[in-house]
């Protein structure tokens, strides 16, 4: 199975989001999660740029789509919040249980 999400026009808190490949990066990005084999594997970009980045601590084990799914939104929230987001460790909603 495969599933992925975007979202664009994320600008991250004070702090950052922290990458694999060059550090803390600040301002407009956009958020990208690939869910393939049961990992979510996360990354970021300028947005409008070509290059992506892996997020620290990516990829994530997700044993289900909407568990990506999850998890891509709360990469989204912390790229938000800032403070040299990683990658979270995992995540499950109530709809999940």
């Amino acid at each position: 199975m495969f599933a992925a999400w975007t979202t664009c026009g994320v600008i991250a808190g004070a702090g950052g989001v922290a990458t694999d490949e060059v550090g803390l990066i600040n301002g407009d990005v956009t958020v990208h999660t690939t869910w393939t084999e049961g990992q979510a594997h996360l990354a970021v970009q300028y947005t409008g740029a070509q290059d992506w980045f892996t997020l620290r601590g990516s990829p994530v084990p997700a044993a289900s789509e909407a568990e990506s799914r999850a998890l891509h939104q709360a990469t989204v929230d912390a790229v938000r919040a800032g403070g040299g987001a990683t990658a979270p460790a995992g995540c499950v909603t109530p709809e999940m249980r």
